[in-house]
């Protein structure tokens, strides 16, 4: 365990630490991370002297921890943000989504602004510009000049002593001349505001931002989080801002959108090469009926056992593509042959989908089994990978007990009685 106080980077502030936890093997522990985090997510949630979260390290992309949602608000101006940032937290904060909700961009370094107040310094005959000098030798601690001693150069700061400045009142113990020679308390001459600024200040595409980031709540999708966060942006912001995504967020939308151009790839190459090796357009499309009984077997395991649609799941249907297909080629492949010999149509689907059985079926149980350890969560860090074992065989379930009716049944539709064979002489 490694505790922080202070760290110094980001958004943190003097007020703040964090704790990280390294926990034993999984074969040392009766419970799963995710188990111990919300049994002590529970239990920080009593101190109501401080907030406290607790974060997990991503399973893929940025594995420096940190919240799944983060949200990115943009405006012309840090003034904007200001306005609208607290209504916006406390929509997101009210949200059963999340469970915990910060921001990046916190208001909570206090300043105090001193202006002059010119009408009163007319009257009473002092200059701006000597208030404005009395308050800069003062206070901001100027470098006068050097002095050398003992062969070594030391600066000249002018300030006051800490002890008389510390308090606004302090304004009193210092004194500007009039023109009249009269000295004057400063504090008659000036006003004061206190207010709060931002530590630091964010920029994201070159415009004023802050990060809106959530932890979610047990049951809630990442994709459910952005969607809320764009649901609450749509009723608190207007036209003047602008939003993005960053961390896992930014990650999961863009290899959202890029899964659907992968897929359709995928389907394209498959039915190229089939076209090239059947020497058809019809056969190719014959098999490619598989494809929809595995993305529902794999659908359907995915819903039955509580899984959600991840960049783990969506690889494991890419791969449902080219494992389920071989079945169709099996029997569309044997359904020729038995044509080339002047079976009929018919007879000739039904001995490939009955002689083809075995092979399929040994096909299948092996991929199954294989992947069997991937859908079991057998072996540290594998339970992030159990929606890829299940949508795997889900899909090769599915698709396996379903292509020997389907298929046969696409063929006899599609296909031609006799099929015409090129001989050379």
């Amino acid at each position: 365990m490694v505790s922080v106080t202070a760290p110094g980077f980001g958004n943190s502030g003097v007020n703040s630490g964090f704790v990280r936890v390294i926990l034993q093997s999984p074969t040392e522990r009766d419970r799963s991370q995710q188990q111990i985090v919300d049994d002590i997510t529970g239990k920080v949630k009593k101190y109501s002297g401080v907030r406290t979260f607790l974060t997990q390290s991503q399973t893929i992309g940025d594995r420096r921890g940190g919240f799944p949602v983060q949200f990115v608000i943009q405006a012309p101006e840090i003034d904007k943000l200001k306005k609208v940032l607290p209504e916006f937290l406390a929509k997101a904060a009210q949200s059963p989504l999340f469970s915990f909700v910060d921001l990046d961009l916190k208001f909570n370094k206090p300043e105090i602004n001193i202006s002059i107040d010119r009408d009163k310094a007319r009257t009473m005959g002092v200059n701006v510009i000597d208030i404005a000098q009395t308050l800069q030798l003062g206070l901001s601690g100027s470098r006068f000049g050097y002095f050398i001693m003992d062969g070594k150069q030391y600066q000249v700061i002018g300030q006051v002593e800490r002890s008389n400045r510390n308090e606004p009142l302090d304004l009193k113990s210092l004194y500007v001349k009039s023109r009249r020679g009269e000295l004057i308390q400063l504090d008659n001459l000036v006003k004061m505001e206190e207010t709060s600024s931002p530590p630091q200040l964010y920029r994201f595409n070159r415009y004023s931002s802050a990060k809106v980031s959530a932890q979610l709540a047990p049951g809630a999708t990442l994709g459910q989080g952005i969607e809320e966060m764009r649901k609450i942006a749509a009723e608190v912001l207007d036209e003047t801002y602008t939003t993005s995504l960053d961390g896992a967020s930014r990650e999961f939308a863009e290899s959202s959108s890029s899964i659907y151009m992968a897929f359709a790839i995928a389907l394209a190459i498959i039915y190229l090469v089939l076209a090239a090796q059947f020497e058809s357009f019809i056969d190719p499309l014959t098999i490619m009926f598989t494809v929809p009984l595995a993305l529902a077997g794999a659908l359907i395991s995915l819903w039955y056992f509580n899984q959600t649609l991840n960049i783990f799941s969506q690889i494991g249907i890419i791969m449902l593509i080219g494992l389920v297909t071989k079945n169709g080629i099996l029997i569309v492949e044997f359904a020729n042959q038995r044509k080339e010999q002047k079976i009929k149509l018919f007879d000739a689907v039904m001995q490939a989908a009955a002689s083809r059985f075995r092979p399929i079926l040994m096909t299948s149980l092996s991929t199954i089994l294989g992947i069997l350890p991937i859908a079991l969560a057998l072996g540290a860090g594998s339970e992030s990978r159990v929606s890829m074992g299940l949508a795997v065989i889900g899909g090769m379930v599915f698709a396996t007990g379903l292509t020997l009716y389907v298929i046969p049944a696409i063929y006899s539709y599609f296909s031609i009685e006799t099929k015409t064979v090129n001989t050379t002489t």
